[in-house]
């Protein structure tokens, strides 16, 4: 579908100008759209282009994916379906899969350049008005300190001014809208380590591996478009200098250093397509993400460390948590204020356990809770399969982590008394 151009619209008023078209904000443009709603879309790339990204969509994601009528497409587009989950932390092994969510039994890690442009030509369809290569400079304010919509330029063209009831941020964790209406983080937890990653042919058989190792060093991979497998490296931040020097031979060397016999294939079987692409992540923090007239949503609002795979998920789930809010208030249903905040509410709310999870997980170093309940939980597959769940959001925590669940873990696994642990703290 063709992009629209500023000069061929009517300027008048909109309901919701959203900066950024990417994961979050063109689902949130789609279901806004879909509301009757009159919305505008500002990207200052085009599509379809690429992303810095994870790839991954777990089940709770693809259930989104499915409600919208976008899964097929995702998968008519060539994207691999992955059944199986080798997850490694040391010596600890959980190999299986997580029950089927709501009738998904796989997993689908796209190329963004596919993803990405399905995502907008979806909201397209809806009713949205969607501008590429469209760069927002600023915000305009009321009297108040309101916000009343955006500035900015499209192309090399004049700075043009737009307005609207709601302008919400999708635009990452550097967020322009963020910055200017000085929205202030909190829940903050330093960055843990930094990622190379790449897209090889010649591994075709490996299929998803999370590998932890014991040098605070991780590779990971998983099959995406046109017959390549994405394979990527997480190391702590100590050891990115060091790395620098020789991303390659360092690249390689994790691998051989996590699991040798996969680093010995890889070496003489894989076959770069791309460049080595780094990524050194922000801290992971949430933001105050409402305020008169502005709303944030992804990772211009919310981001966590990508070891867990769970940024494409939580983008689904909270833009349509934020799109059903927002309706409310700009139908009159209630006051737009009370909408933004309960959707803040319940985004920190259904955020927490994964934020915490990938915070511990981040550090590659499982805390002797961690360690003791995986260990009993890799002993058998009904508890693998019920963790592998609840990492892909269709198990609760309650379903492992209460104690009397925990005391079933152990018992299954025959673990020995004295290495039982109970306490989270501990």
């Amino acid at each position: 579908m063709q992009p629209t151009n500023l000069g061929e619209v009517d300027l008048a008023l909109y309901d919701v100008i959203i900066v950024g078209a990417r994961v979050a904000g063109a689902p949130t443009a789609m279901l806004l759209a879909k509301h009757g709603h009159r919305v505008l879309v500002l990207d200052r790339g085009s599509f379809p282009s690429d992303a810095v990204s994870t790839h991954y969509i777990h089940q709770a994601g693809l259930v989104q994916l499915q409600k919208w009528g976008l899964l097929d497409e995702v998968v008519a587009a060539g994207t691999p379906a992955i059944r199986l989950m080798n997850y490694r932390h040391g010596d600890i092994d959980l190999i299986g899969f997580a029950d089927p969510i709501e009738g998904i039994d796989a997993v689908y890690c796209p190329r963004r350049t596919v993803l990405d442009e399905i995502l907008v030509n979806a909201a397209r369809r809806a009713g949205a008005e969607v501008v590429e290569q469209f760069t927002v400079t600023d915000l305009v304010f009321g009297e108040s300190g309101e916000v009343l919509g955006v500035r900015g330029r499209e192309g090399d063209g004049e700075v043009r001014e737009l307005r609207a009831r709601l302008v919400i941020g999708a635009d990452g964790t550097h967020s322009q809208v963020a910055k200017r209406v000085g929205a202030e983080l909190y829940n903050v937890r330093p960055a843990a380590g930094f990622i190379y990653y790449s897209y090889f042919s010649g591994v075709d058989d490996w299929g998803l591996h999370h590998k932890t190792g014991f040098n605070h060093r991780w590779f990971g991979s998983w099959p995406t478009n046109d017959g390549l497998t994405m394979v990527a490296t997480i190391c702590a931040l100590d050891q990115l200098k060091e790395f620098r020097t020789d991303p390659e031979t360092a690249f390689q060397a994790v691998i051989d250093d996590v699991e040798p016999a996969m680093g010995a294939q890889f070496r003489d079987t894989a076959r770069r397509a791309e460049p080595l692409r780094p990524m050194r992540y922000p801290d992971n923090y949430y933001r105050r993400a409402h305020g008169p007239g502005w709303a944030l949503v992804g990772d211009a609002g919310y981001h966590k460390d990508p070891i867990t795979g769970w940024g494409i998920t939580d983008a689904f789930l909270h833009a349509e948590l934020l799109a059903d809010r927002a309706h409310e208030g700009l139908a009159g249903e209630r006051a737009m204020a009370d909408a933004l905040e309960e959707y803040v509410k319940i985004r920190d709310e259904i955020s927490a356990g994964v934020y915490d999870f990938t915070t511990v997980m981040a550090s590659m170093e499982l805390p002797p809770f961690f360690d003791a309940v995986l260990r009993a939980i890799g002993k058998t597959p009904h508890w693998t399969n019920k963790m592998l769940g609840l990492i892909a959001g269709g198990v609760e925590d309650h379903e492992i982590f209460s104690p009397d669940n925990l005391e079933r873990i152990y018992e299954d696994a025959g673990f020995p008394e004295a290495k039982r642990i109970y306490d989270p703290t501990a």
